[in-house]
């Protein structure tokens, strides 16, 4: 009888011992198979920032190429406000299986300098920064500024008058505003607004003075009789825009900040599966280089880049030491870049 009980709690023991570790090797299975399978369903993106703006546009323009690949839908949302945050802390804090992907500039890469947010870029895997664009100041057609320099000159008359329209902190108006308020002193009165859509609405009906916008947009309503075009923010004048003046024509004191300029790109979380990861990276790499997306970039004044990787990590690397030192040298930043081991640049 001993014998017995012995020999059946024998069998019992291992009988769980083959079932736990069939179910282990079952959940392994299942887990590679989701991988294998990627993508079997519906994958989310999310825009930090309002319909109408440059990263919405660019956005728009390269997913339908995208999901044509992938042989599954991208539904996008517009998650706006808190300077980009929301739709950032947003994906990151969903599971890292690649069916939700970050579309935003280049924001994230200033807020750890600005003391906005502990999550940005490093949380993130860069699948692809499609393209970068130059920062155009643009008014309305119907605005008393026709140049860049009736624009400052009114700045410096009075300070705190012109009002700017502003999508927050570490944005490209924001960062174009301080790099003009380092080179001449001038002061704008910033307005904010939750992207750079309805900054764009506010300029065009006449509720703030100015803004600043990728050439991308700059373009789009220049060439629809909506804005001028004051000045683009580079070392020289555009193709796309032979006839507007680049800042270094006026304002040469900007020269030691430029080349600088906002990029556009699509990121998963950083843990998400190497497979996973490597499908997107080469499906959204055959979409970027489509005749369709690569006219689209070249229509609008962008440059088309398609990096991803350690390439793309450098990239936005090298733009947030630039960034991060032009704010800590005037006087904006709130962590020292050292603190966050943020190196300038030679």
């Amino acid at each position: 009888m001993f014998r017995f009980r012995k020999t059946f709690t024998f069998l019992i023991v291992s009988a769980m011992m083959l079932t736990a570790g069939c179910g282990s090797s079952a959940s392994t299975s299942a887990g590679q198979s989701a991988v294998d399978d990627y993508p079997r369903q519906t994958i989310t993106g999310v825009i930090p920032w309002g319909a109408g703006g440059d990263t919405d546009t660019i956005t728009r323009a390269i997913v339908p190429l995208a999901e044509k690949n992938l042989g599954q839908s991208i539904v996008l949302s517009n998650k706006t406000v808190a300077n980009g945050t929301i739709g950032l802390q947003y994906v990151a804090d969903k599971k890292p299986d690649g069916y939700h992907l970050l579309f935003t500039a280049e924001n994230a890469a200033s807020y750890g300098v600005l003391g906005i947010s502990k999550t940005d870029f490093a949380d993130f895997y860069p699948i692809n920064i499609m393209a970068s664009a130059v920062p155009a100041i643009i008014v309305s057609t119907e605005s008393p500024y026709h140049t860049i320099d009736d624009l400052i000159q009114e700045a410096l008359a009075n300070p705190g008058k012109v009002k700017m329209g502003s999508t927050g902190q570490a944005t490209m108006d924001f960062i174009v505003s301080t790099m003009l308020s380092a080179a001449t002193n001038v002061e704008f009165n910033m307005v904010p607004f939750e992207g750079g859509g309805p900054a764009l609405t506010a300029v065009l009906g006449g509720h703030v003075d100015v803004t600043v916008t990728g050439l991308t947009a700059a373009l789009e309503n220049m060439k629809a009789g909506k804005v001028r075009i004051l000045a683009v923010v580079n070392e020289e004048r555009v193709e796309q825009a032979k006839d507007v003046p680049a800042i270094l024509e006026s304002v040469p004191d900007i020269k030691k900040f430029l080349p600088w300029g906002p990029f556009y790109g699509v990121w998963v979380k950083a843990d998400t599966p190497d497979e996973i990861k490597r499908r997107l990276v080469a499906d959204f790499a055959k979409a970027q280089q489509e005749p369709e997306f690569q006219e689209f970039l070249k229509q609008r004044g962008a440059v088309s880049l398609g990096l991803s990787g350690e390439e793309a990590v450098k990239f936005w690397k090298d733009w947030q030491s630039t960034t991060a030192w032009l704010l800590q040298d005037a006087g904006v930043a709130k962590v020292h870049p050292e603190e966050l081991g943020i190196k300038r640049k030679e």
